[in-house]
């Protein structure tokens, strides 16, 4: 129907058929070779809809210029697209149910955490710090942790610094995962949170920091990372990493982000 509307197009490849059979395998290797580069690289939304973008224009080019083996390809993978794009999406749509789910169990009142909680916290965390323990702390705030917190061990104990220490030494049954604090509760250890998909961190950040940072881009919380290779203190907030250098810096945080959300 195409051809109709464009005789010049429709000439020329007559006039010149070698022309019009290498750009059609062009066109069609182009495909293969965008879909497989699209798919190691990138799982995000807007990739796959540029991707689907390209797609149909080519399609549709391939139409003009009646590209038979073009359009044959184009018209299957456009067929089955939305398959392929839920099936690489499936992360990002369990992120945006659980980050849906968070908002639903959302909460104005936050139980404070108290100065006294805060400096326990803090002297933990460097002192495993220092004797490279690998740790994993999260304070909740607005957005209700119980989907996480449910799966866990339940402790609902008093923080004391010795309490979080002996949690997250190496021989300890609950030192894998993360503990969950709301207000002066440790209210569970042992916590598994959804590992970040973000494609721009470094190949070597290992497992807690990933989780760390993905409940942070799906809840307001505040998640404290000890690394247990290197000692270093991060803290995870609205998706990124923030390190930390000393006891003072890390208090002085934790009251501004809390007070501030």
């Amino acid at each position: 129907m195409f051809l109709l509307e464009f005789p010049e197009v429709t000439k020329f490849f007559n006039d010149y058929p070698y022309v019009k059979i290498v750009i059609d395998a062009v066109l069609a290797l182009f495909l293969i070779s965008l879909v497989i580069y699209f798919c190691l690289k990138f799982k995000k939304a807007l990739y796959l809809t540029i991707l689907g973008a390209i797609m149909v224009v080519i399609f549709l080019a391939s139409e003009i210029c009646n590209f038979e083996l073009s359009k044959q390809i184009y018209g299957i993978a456009l067929g089955s697209y939305v398959v392929i794009v839920v099936v690489l999406l499936a992360p990002e749509l369990r992120k945006f149910m659980e980050y849906h789910k968070s908002e639903t169990g959302r909460s104005e009142l936050v139980k404070s955490s108290t100065q006294a909680t805060k400096e326990a916290i803090v002297d933990a965390v460097f002192n495993m710090s220092q004797a490279k323990v690998g740790a994993l702390i999260t304070i909740e705030l607005h957005q209700s942790l119980e989907q996480y917190a449910e799966r866990a061990i339940p402790l609902n104990s008093d923080i004391t610094r010795e309490l979080l220490e002996q949690i997250f030494i190496k021989d300890s049954p609950l030192h894998d995962g993360g503990v969950i604090i709301r207000g002066n509760k440790i209210i569970c250890a042992a916590a598994y949170y959804t590992l970040t998909q973000d494609i721009t961190l470094d190949k070597t950040v290992g497992s807690r920091h990933r989780a760390g940072i993905g409940l942070s881009e799906i809840t307001d919380s505040l998640t404290i990372i000890v690394s247990e290779e290197t000692g270093d203190v991060q803290v995870a907030t609205g998706g990124f990493a923030l390190p930390k250098y000393s006891k003072t810096e890390l208090l002085d945080y934790i009251d501004e982000y809390l007070a501030t959300n």
